[in-house]
């Protein structure tokens, strides 16, 4: 049964009128400038690279999808952004960015499930700043090795690849080789003068993101059901993050965080980045899928992790690696050094157990040097790290919209002490743990697949708008009829019409018809609608509008 959401009119129509266009490596030539425009889907035939000098602005609400099966030798359909090249991707969040499987029809919700995974490739940007390996640059993983323009790393921390806004990354992940597969969306050697904001990575079949070195900044990043870890980074990642939000599904993802620090482990620069306010939440205490830890520190990472929630994962929920290697140093080194910082965060059920005590929430690497991780408990207990319920809206980890990763206004994620933030202007000072705010809409709301695919709670307020506090329609699916129950927080007078997927209005429901503060039903007839998807739209005198997506 299709749920609730509240969508904006503006982005369902535009799903409705692409025209498709097909991209070959062809149509990119390095120093070229493009444009996708809204209202067209892009289909990716085999490795599309932007080369040097080449410029791509992608407009609000364009649709990107790979092909299945290349008409090239390509293993696999997938865009790369290469050394000296930029992405301008700069959706919005009425109009999102799809980049998608062409097996993927965006009008029906669940057309793909969450666990339709490895469809197409991904997405990688390659910069030119410094990566923590034996040479200067190196070839990313994905691309052939012998192709030069897989190359990544330098000596510029500040290269500006662009940035991405408002972008959806949806089952990808295609296997290259024998355990080789493309990330959702990766990152090598990409510079601080690059900006990623509202990143959804959805049913990839490897790891969401991964950072291979650089120094990019991250904000409102959201990994869903990919089938290895949510977010790794390796070869001296130094970029900065805040509100980073992961969920796995029961029977797939290993760690929430696999984190290693250069190759080899003593190179330099080593892995060091600042990650505030993470939400991860894994494959539940019953789940089967591997989940070892939700935080796995190794190859003598840096770095800091602090206001974050780690809950419900099959196993532990960290290990800091214990093991020096050839190079001496190793993430134990770190941490007692200062360079690894686990500060004020929350843990809460895991499979193994909820105390700080290695065989429960840590686990000791194997053929540790101390087997019981005495110096881990004492840091991460000295610095404000606790084991209780976050109190969590909801989990669900299906489509029935049950997903609510909102703590309580009333719960540790607000009454814990708080580390403070950097003195940073990329930081949000706010006053709680975690990825979200305890009150109001969360940022995946509209956007995302998580939301599309009816993962969320159905929203009891519009965005920008005090029209309406509660709406819903039931039944939906309708046959003849339904009735919609609306709570308004103010007297206003409604237009309400029923609205196809190309915009059109179908059926005037009601015009300028005033309506008191409080709470009202309204019977909508439906019996003369086809077959089909449609919205209920509901406006004010002042353009206000909130929708009801229903399926006839």
């Amino acid at each position: 049964m299709k749920r609730l959401q509240l969508l904006t009119l503006a982005a369902l129509a535009t799903m409705g009128t692409q025209a498709q266009i097909v991209v070959t490596d062809a149509d990119l030539v390095a120093g070229g400038t493009y444009t996708w425009t809204t209202g067209n889907t892009y289909l990716l035939d085999g490795f599309v690279f932007l080369e040097d000098g080449g410029s791509l602005t992608i407009q609000p609400g364009v649709i990107i999808k790979g092909k299945e099966t290349p008409t090239s030798d390509d293993l696999a359909s997938t865009l790369i952004i290469c050394q000296g090249a930029t992405i301008q991707a700069d959706g919005t969040a009425e109009q999102p960015i799809i980049f998608t499987s062409e097996l993927d029809d965006l009008s029906v919700a669940n057309d793909l499930s969450y666990n339709d995974r490895g469809l197409w490739g991904g997405v990688i940007i390659l910069g030119y700043a410094q990566i923590g390996n034996a040479t200067e640059t190196a070839a990313i993983e994905g691309i052939p090795t012998e192709d030069p323009r897989g190359t990544y790393g330098g000596n510029n921390d500040a290269d500006n690849s662009g940035y991405m806004h408002y972008c959806s990354i949806r089952h990808g992940g295609a296997e290259i080789g024998a355990g080789n597969e493309i990330n959702g969306l990766t990152l090598g050697g990409v510079g601080s003068g690059t900006n990623f904001e509202h990143i959804e990575v959805y049913a990839n079949l490897d790891d969401g993101i991964e950072f291979f070195g650089g120094s990019p900044n991250c904000k409102w990043m959201a990994m869903a059901f990919c089938g290895d870890d949510s977010y790794d980074w390796d070869q001296g990642f130094r970029g900065k993050g805040q509100f980073w939000f992961a969920v796995q599904d029961a029977a797939s993802g290993d760690c929430g965080g696999e984190w290693d620090g250069a190759t080899p482990d003593g190179a330099s620069p080593y892995s060091n980045p600042t990650i505030y306010n993470a939400t991860f939440i894994g494959a539940g205490t019953d789940g089967s899928a591997e989940n070892g830890t939700a935080m796995l520190m190794r190859d003598a990472t840096g770095g800091t992790v602090a206001n974050s929630i780690f809950t419900s994962f099959v196993n532990h929920a960290i290990e800091v690696e214990d093991l020096p290697s050839a190079s001496g140093v190793d993430s134990r080194q770190r941490l007692e050094d200062g360079d690894l910082s686990i500060l004020n965060n929350i843990y809460f059920d895991f499979g193994t157990g909820n105390d700080f005590v290695a065989g429960e929430l840590i686990r000791a690497t194997t053929d540790a040097e101390d087997p019981t991780c005495g110096w881990l408990i004492s840091h991460l207990t000295s610095n404000n790290n606790t084991s209780e319920d976050p109190e969590l809206g909801a989990i669900s980890r299906i489509p029935d919209n049950g997903l609510d990763p909102r703590p309580s206004s009333d719960g540790p994620a607000y009454t814990g002490v708080m580390a403070t933030e950097p003195a940073d202007a990329f930081f949000s000072d706010v006053d709680y743990k975690g990825a979200f705010e305890a009150n109001g809409p969360m940022w995946l709301e509209g956007w995302t697949a998580l939301s599309a695919n009816n993962h969320l709670v159905v929203p009891v307020a519009i965005q920008e708008t005090d029209l309406i506090s509660q709406i819903s329609m039931f039944p939906n699916p309708v046959s003849s009829a339904a009735l919609v129950s609306l709570n308004l927080e103010n007297s206003a007078s409604l237009t309400i019409s029923i609205v196809d997927m190309q915009g059109r209005v179908v059926n005037q429901i009601a015009t300028g018809q005033f309506f008191a503060a409080g709470q009202h039903t309204v019977t909508v007839n439906t019996e003369a609608l086809a077959a089909g998807q449609y919205m209920l739209n509901i406006s004010n005198v002042n353009g206000q509008v909130a929708t009801i997506s229903f399926v006839k």
